[in-house]
């Protein structure tokens, strides 16, 4: 790459040799994690700061300790593992920031044991892995074990890599609730964590972050793919509807005098499908939830609410969908004499992925002769929090049919380790140069 990306080559790049790598126990320590939130559904529950995950992140720093790596916490609950460089200096006379892997271990309610765990177990296995058989690597690397992404527990997604980055501060969350009225500020005391805790502030600047994931699609499976090379991840606007009608009687009510709030949201909702349709892939457009009041069989409903989240690999087209439904919708309620409002309450731009590293990641499928695609990612991920602040990839694996955030969520021990390779390549190129 260049003097300003991540690796600046000092020779020729052979490829790399991974004597055993077989050996690596990567299912297992992925089990092991899961037990820490295990449900009685059969997934796991690890919502931020809840007693699950505090144990989990405590039982992962014993564990990058037991694998020689140097724990650390900072105040946003973030855990990171380091392999300190040997003081590599850059060209500027100043030593370089490390190059960072990782993803998150919060969970959906009744979640899988892959979705975020995958990306963190690897990590610190990759970074065992590179110490035990080429010793310290001449630049920093380091795992981390993101406190939350999932936006579970409170209405707020990214802290972790939006602490880091210096996007969020806790101040600008600390009074969101849970369901239970619990304060993010209590919830991050109560778990020993926040600016009174004896950790370090999260702000931290990366030389450059690699997210290893699985896909949570069915792209790769149903392509015959081992490997998905992130080119872009998705922007998302996401709403909440409100439809205003009048509560009326449903036996004595003319269907034709009828202000229903309900039939008016279920036109717009099949009018989202058609426009969403019409704009074509990769653009998608899902209503999720809708809920009626009064909310009885035999009342003409006055109020509807539903959602909408649209997304898409441009931001042009995002809003173009939203201004054609926006348009759909107004038309549909003035036919039918109703009131409508809207609240935009998420607005992530696309983020495309940084392309050095992308061919980077290409290169090392040839070399490990693993199919790859080059894909957008669909789901929003800690990788496009990052992306804007240093030199951010992503690398998926397959996801049997498509499953995620759901116990049933599975990617078998195969795909696992031919991701596993993937990121040991690229953490020995970066971290050690050739």
């Amino acid at each position: 790459m260049t003097e300003s990306g991540v690796y600046r080559s000092s020779g020729t790049n052979a490829p790399l040799p991974l004597p055993n790598v077989e050996q690596v126990e990567l299912q297992a320590m992925l089990d092991w994690l899961s037990t820490y939130g295990a449900d009685a559904q059969g997934g796991v529950t690890r919502l931020l700061y809840d007693a699950a995950w505090c144990e989990a992140q405590v039982a992962l720093a014993a564990k990058m300790q037991e694998k020689g790596l140097s724990p650390e916490f900072d105040q946003s609950g973030n855990l990171y593992g380091t392999l300190k460089g040997e003081g590599e200096e850059s060209a500027t006379g100043a030593e370089e920031l490390p190059v960072v892997t990782g993803s998150h271990i919060d969970s959906v309610v009744y979640g899988g044991k892959y979705d975020g765990a995958y990306g963190v177990v690897a990590g610190v296995l990759a970074l065992e892995y590179l110490q035990k058989h080429f010793g310290a690597p001449k630049r920093t690397l380091q795992v981390v074990s993101l406190c939350e992404e999932e936006g579970s527990r409170f209405p707020f997604a990214y802290w972790g890599s939006r602490s880091i980055t210096g996007i969020t501060s806790l101040e600008d969350v600390e009074h969101l609730k849970d369901q239970d009225s619990v304060t993010f500020a209590q919830a991050i005391s109560h778990a020993g964590f926040g600016p009174d805790s004896a950790y370090r502030p999260a702000a931290k600047n990366y030389g450059a972050f690699i997210e290893l994931h699985i896909e949570q699609g069915q792209v790769l499976e149903r392509l015959g793919h081992s490997i998905g090379v992130v080119s872009d991840i998705v922007g998302q606007k996401r709403f909440s509807i409100t439809v205003s009608g009048e509560a009326n009687h449903a036996g004595t009510t003319p269907m034709s005098w009828r202000k229903d709030a309900l039939a008016g949201a279920a036109e717009m909702i099949a009018a989202v499908r058609g426009i969403a349709l019409d704009a074509g892939e990769p653009l998608v457009a899902t209503v999720g939830r809708i809920t009626a009041d009064p909310g009885v069989g035999n009342v003409v409903a006055a109020r509807a609410v539903f959602s909408l989240d649209i997304r898409h690999i441009r931001q042009e087209s995002i809003d173009r969908c939203w201004q054609d439904t926006l348009h759909a919708f107004s038309r549909i309620a003035a036919e039918q004499q109703l009131g409508l409002d809207w609240e935009e309450h998420l607005s992530v731009t696309p983020i495309p992925m940084n392309a050095e590293m992308i061919s980077d990641i290409q290169d090392t499928c040839q070399q490990e002769q693993l199919s790859y695609w080059l894909m957008p990612s669909g789901a929003g991920h800690d990788s496009q929090i990052f992306q804007p602040a240093c030199p951010t990839a992503m690398i998926f694996v397959p996801s049997q049919d498509g499953i995620s955030h759901n116990p049933l969520e599975y990617t078998a021990e195969a795909d696992l380790m031919h991701g596993f390779r993937v990121l040991v390549r690229l953490l020995y190129k970066y971290g050690y140069g050739s």
